[in-house]
């Protein structure tokens, strides 16, 4: 069964690296996996309601595959000032995959905040040596770029991401 991304009208609206990724993630998930859809509830699919005076909209979309127990999508907007993306992949056991995960963040039309981690999904808590190497290399070539704000992450994030995790944050 093929599932037809269809494009939402939250999406229309967000920053434009909001925009792009959410389209790109789809776009690859519909080239390279086969998608079916991941029952949520009906009033998980699309809310609207405020939060501190302001509109708050948000967009999931979840599909599962043969490798992937959920593929979820999460687009959030608050007000005209706050833009969300948040992706996570979680594989079927039988796999071998590492859980993808990233959020992005943009207050203001600039990106604030970025994090994105491939974490462990095996109870030994360890990334796999083929993972840990090819990894250790992406992270060594990106060392050339120029990130203004890295940043450690919180106590409680160096217990479920990797140590591969990237976190970018504005002081703004």
């Amino acid at each position: 069964m093929s599932i037809s991304v269809v494009a939402s009208s939250i999406c229309q609206h967000q920053h434009p690296l909001v925009r792009h990724l959410a389209e790109g993630i789809e776009t690859i998930w519909q080239q390279h996996l086969t998608l079916t859809p991941y029952h949520l509830p009906e009033d998980l699919g699309y809310v609207e309601g405020k939060l501190e005076g302001e509109k708050l909209v948000i967009e999931n979309r979840c599909y599962q595959t043969p490798q992937f127990r959920k593929l979820h999508l999460e687009l959030a907007r608050l007000g005209n000032n706050l833009d969300i993306l948040h992706c996570v992949m979680f594989p079927r056991a039988e796999y071998g995959l590492p859980i993808f995960g990233c959020d992005i963040v943009s207050g203001r039309g600039q990106v604030s905040a970025a994090i994105v981690d491939l974490s462990p999904a095996t109870t030994a808590g360890q990334l796999s040596s083929t993972y840990s190497t090819a990894l250790a290399a992406a992270i060594s070539d990106m060392e050339s770029c120029t990130y203004s704000q890295p940043r450690a992450l919180p106590e409680w994030g160096q217990k479920i991401f990797s140590e591969f995790c990237l976190f970018y944050q504005t002081d703004e």
